[in-house]
């Protein structure tokens, strides 16, 4: 599209979350007049730590924005996996973008913190529920629950897994549930019982649990995720401290105390959802990006990393289509088989066997490495 055409693009983005700020810094440096509508008051992420993927950090260094996001992460050369008790299974570099390695380690909430705080003052506004989304052809109109109405010439759903937009106009299928619970706590590394001592990733595997312990060193902190079968589909379910202590049975003695020494009031307690993968992702003026579009198990690590790189595929598309229309069906034909796949692969098992169908394209480091496709 032409750079006046771009400049008078009225975008309306759904949702403040990674997708969301993501598209509007990419869509608002193409000259888009750009609005993000969030339905919380205050935007706060909680649960532990995610890692920035070389391609995610490509597209800051892109923005404008990788010395924000760099301050409150960590640089990590590689991640391991382990069995329960501490045998190593794989150990390997992170996927790489051209001559860029290394995967950044960063907190949750320090990330949305920092990806809203790059964005132009008054463009998030907060408390808007969305309640009806009208596709128009060339415009769409957006409802809200407090009576605002607004109008835009692209509408961009980024309003996650339970998405508003995704269900009125693209699928009605409900979220599905994984048959896992995640419980999630950021402790002090003083506390990690010393299993903590660089910036690498690590985790355990062992009877349907998959321990993770993620450094967090800019903040003195680990992020201490344990991922277990559990039956029970409530979306934010009860446990207890007895529950959390049965999923680490046979682990490291020093999992097992660092479960134990765990507030339970600290912890994220969360049942494990994604979402079949979505037929068409757009109309002629609406789109769907992030968790919305293509909600993934956490097992890849890459639901944050998918949502910024449809970002900027979405500015991309724009920038080089066009029309509207025309671009947001080439950045579904670019996008949704890369997410597509990972959705699969993330659904896949984790048993010491799996590990390389899990991670496909690379070998335990006993075996010659194989390149890893870029995602």
């Amino acid at each position: 599209m032409q750079p006046s055409d771009l400049k008078n693009l009225r975008v309306a983005i759904v949702g403040a979350g990674y997708a969301g700020a993501a598209a509007a810094k990419a869509l608002s440096l193409l000259g888009a007049d750009v609005d993000v509508y969030e339905q919380a008051t205050e935007v706060r992420e909680v649960g532990a730590g995610i890692g920035l993927r070389p391609s995610s950090m490509d597209r800051f260094r892109e923005w404008g924005i990788f010395d924000a996001i760099a301050r409150v992460s960590s640089p990590s050369d590689y991640f391991e996996i382990l069995t329960a008790t501490g045998d190593p299974i794989m150990k390997d570099t992170w996927p790489a973008s051209a001559d860029r390695t290394k995967t950044y380690l960063i907190h949750r909430g320090d990330f949305i913190d920092a990806l809203l705080g790059v964005l132009p003052e008054g463009m998030v506004h907060l408390g808007h529920k969305l309640q009806t989304v009208e596709d128009r052809g060339d415009r769409s109109v957006l409802t809200f629950t407090n009576g605002t109405t607004v109008e835009a010439d692209l509408v961009v759903g980024a309003d996650g897994i339970k998405s508003v937009v995704r269900r009125q106009l693209f699928s009605d299928k409900d979220p599905r549930f994984s048959g896992e619970h995640a419980y999630r706590a950021v402790i002090s590394v003083d506390d990690a019982h010393g299993m903590v001592t660089d910036d690498n990733l690590r985790m355990y595997i062992g009877k349907g649990t998959k321990v993770y312990l993620l450094p967090l060193r800019h903040r003195g902190q680990v992020s201490f995720d344990i991922t277990a079968l559990c039956p029970d589909s409530t979306w934010a379910p009860q446990i207890t401290k007895d529950d959390l202590l049965r999923t680490v049975e046979g682990f490291d003695e020093r999992i097992v105390n660092i479960t134990r020494d765990l507030a339970m009031d600290t912890v994220n307690i969360r049942a494990v959802y994604d979402i079949d993968p979505v037929d068409t992702w757009h109309s002629d003026s609406v789109v769907l990006v992030g968790d919305a579009a293509h909600s993934m198990l956490h097992h890849q690590g890459q639901g944050a990393n998918s949502a910024i790189l449809d970002g900027g595929g979405l500015a991309d598309a724009l920038r080089e289509a066009d029309s509207v229309e025309e671009a947001l069906a080439s950045y579904q034909a670019t996008r949704k088989p890369v997410t597509d796949e990972l959705q699969r692969i993330s659904r896949q098992g984790w048993t010491e066997d799996e590990v390389d169908d899990v991670f496909p394209g690379q070998k335990p480091s006993s075996q010659a490495p194989v390149s890893q496709p870029q995602v």
